[in-house]
């Protein structure tokens, strides 16, 4: 069962600020195209129907800590690892990487917590509900000496 997934990324120009730099709130966004990756590799999509409900992934914590820049055209490896699988929330950990001189070179560390949640589109009521069965078979925690190394390394 997967608990890791990596998605690259070439940073795109209208990512990047005046000066030259990845916006913060796009790792916010490479955080969140990486989880939808995870899911479609996995045969599911972030956003589903079950009957007249519409399942959904919002987020209840996010954080990102950055250690170096990333700037436009240079390709980010984005690390997704299932930190967490609750019966109603899955949180994820990630880490951001670039090579830089030939070394592979850690430049950012982030999280986000989601809640499985239910719209149902009748009412246009949300809550959450418990994690279906068959994502809950797909996926698991990442071993805990994995985990431990992104609460160490910086």
């Amino acid at each position: 069962m997967p608990h890791e997934f990596t998605l690259s990324h070439r940073v795109e120009f209208a990512e990047t600020d005046m000066a030259g730099i990845v916006h913060f709130a796009n790792f916010f966004r490479m955080m969140e195209n990486a989880e939808h990756a995870f899911f479609r590799s996995l045969g599911f999509s972030i956003h589903a129907h079950d009957g007249s409900a519409t399942v959904g992934w919002p987020r209840v914590s996010t954080a990102c800590d950055y250690f170096k820049p990333l700037r436009f055209e240079e390709i980010v490896d984005i690390q997704l690892l299932v930190a967490e699988v609750r019966t109603r929330s899955i949180r994820y950990a990630f880490r951001f990487w670039k090579n830089e001189s030939g070394e592979r070179v850690e430049i950012a560390r982030g999280s986000v917590t989601t809640v499985c949640t239910t719209v149902d589109r009748t009412a246009g009521k949300l809550g959450a509900v418990e994690i279906p069965d068959a994502i809950r078979a797909a996926i698991q925690p990442a071993p805990a000496e994995m985990l431990a190394a992104i609460a160490t390394a910086k």
